[in-house]
């Protein structure tokens, strides 16, 4: 059960319930007038709603374009009891044969799961709707453009109202849709609201009703339903070769690239398992793609076999050409062959642990770049830009200075010996400094980073002890005789 407009309301009843008359949106008063000693459980909502969006994922094998009900069984139970599936199956009847065909087949898996289902197929969403609801049929097509006639002696519960809409109607003995049909639309909208009116006209398809399906549904999609099921790597390789093929030729005509790809197998047991890629270019490179897939394909599991294999492009980019040289052949540059050797290395490791740096608009060494997801930046060897003069830095950069004990022969002279990791090493060769001053203008905006934010001016010393190690280490501040500056390490060379 669950609460609903009007006290507590049956939300789902098992078969010896439904035997005695109870019924789905019976008050649970009622259902004890008729039955004292039924049984009754909370309706957990949030378990259902996750079910829902499940057996909404399985439901893409028909169509890409699914989307939750958002009103639920609505006046039954308050919008909040069993909720629905639309699914636009626009241009997808075809490959089941035909509407009819493909209704049932969506019946029958929906049965071998376990679920109890009512299927309505028709021109709009608000007649689709009632038709699953109050058919005396599991599943009913309105013929096109029949709206109006096939619902006709529907309740008007169907046109999915407000209660008190509904109640107001009810007291007013208007209890068909055909006693609506009758009645002027500037005397409906004045005596039970515009909704009453715009609800009648989305059924009869007069008005148009934007359903946003519960996933974004890409222009570049492709989809392999197979006659007998597959298990094979090799099949599963070649079908994911020909939709990568079918793909990439779409993104050829629209000027286009692909960025994420999303490969989804519906296995003959009604699970799917889905495989996402990336790739740090707009590519259409059919080979390029596949390769990448294939990196994971050994995590698909096809069970009993896979009947449906669905490829989606979920996020495409203005595709950059390439040069042809005098002998016709693409000229790969080296962003380009860093940007495929980047997709391999994020197939095999994950997205996240392959970065790439950015530069940043700041001097103090340890802010000047930003760590980027190497597949969320585009490749460019031009990217890095900044002033003509650019100071040595070292290949290795810690993540965090470390403190040093050091010597120098001057208060503000380099180091000749320093400590560290309780190791002496001698300076045989310094240069600097090169100081580097405090960005009093922003420290608001640099405090939010994970170090900590020097207030104090830096000299930089690039040193050499005698056994050929070269570090990069600073004094923090400047001399002071009560309280000599600290010094740290902050990178090494080559």
């Amino acid at each position: 059960m669950t609460a609903s407009y009007g006290g507590q309301r049956i939300a789902a009843v098992n078969a010896a319930a439904n035997m005695q008359g109870i019924k789905p949106g019976f008050s649970l008063a009622d259902a004890r007038a008729k039955l004292p000693n039924i049984a009754v459980e909370q309706a957990n909502l949030t378990d259902d709603l996750k079910a829902l969006n499940k057996l909404a994922e399985s439901c893409k094998r028909y169509s890409p374009w699914t989307a939750v009900d958002p009103l639920g069984d609505g006046i039954l139970t308050n919008m909040n009891g069993s909720k629905g599936i639309w699914i636009n199956v626009t241009g997808c009847a075809h490959l089941y044969k035909g509407e009819r065909p493909l209704i049932k087949d969506l019946y029958n898996r929906c049965i071998q799961a376990g679920y109890e289902s009512r299927i309505g197929l028709a021109d709009t969403a608000g007649a689709a709707w009632a038709a699953a609801r109050f058919s005396n049929m599991p599943f009913c097509i309105i013929p096109p453009r029949g709206q109006r006639e096939s619902l006709s002696s529907y309740p008007v519960t169907a046109l999915r109202l407000d209660p008190k809409i509904l109640e107001k109607l009810e007291n007013l003995g208007l209890r068909h849709i055909y006693d609506l049909y009758e009645i002027p639309r500037a005397s409906l909208v004045s005596r039970f609201g515009k909704q009453t009116l715009d609800r009648l006209d989305q059924m009869l398809g007069q008005i148009d009703e934007p359903i946003s399906p519960r996933w974004s549904v890409s222009d570049h999609y492709a989809r392999i339903m197979f006659a007998e099921p597959i298990a094979q790597i090799e099949d599963i390789n070649l079908a994911l070769y020909k939709l990568l093929t079918e793909i990439c030729s779409s993104l050829k005509t629209s000027n286009l690239g692909a960025r994420r790809l999303e490969l989804t197998t519906f296995q003959v047991d009604n699970s799917f398992t889905r495989l996402k890629i990336g790739t740090s270019y707009a590519s259409r490179d059919p080979d390029h793609l596949a390769r990448l897939f294939r990196e994971n394909l050994h995590s698909l599991n096809p069970g009993f076999g896979i009947e449906v294999i669905v490829l989606v492009a979920t996020e495409t980019n203005t595709f950059t050409a390439c040069q042809i040289n005098s002998g016709g052949k693409i000229n790969h540059n080296a962003d380009e062959n860093v940007a495929k050797l980047i997709d391999r290395l994020s197939g095999r490791l994950g997205i996240n642990n392959i970065v790439r740096l950015q530069p940043f608009e700041s001097h103090l060494p340890e802010y000047a770049t930003q760590k980027f997801s190497a597949l969320k930046t585009p490749v460019s060897s031009n990217s890095w830009k900044g002033p003509n003069y650019h100071p040595q830095r070292p290949v290795r950069l810690l993540h965090q200075p470390l403190p040093i004990d050091v010597i120098a022969l001057i208060p503000d002279g380099p180091p000749i010996t320093f400590i560290w990791h309780k190791q002496q090493h001698k300076i045989s060769h310094a240069e600097g400094p090169e100081r580097i001053s405090p960005e009093w203008w922003r420290l608001t905006q640099l405090q939010t980073r994970s170090y900590p934010l020097t207030k104090k001016t830096r000299d930089y010393y690039q040193v050499e002890d005698q056994n050929g190690q070269r570090y990069w280490v600073y004094r923090d501040g400047f001399f002071c005789p009560e309280k000599p500056p600290s010094w740290y390490l902050h990178g090494f060379f080559a």
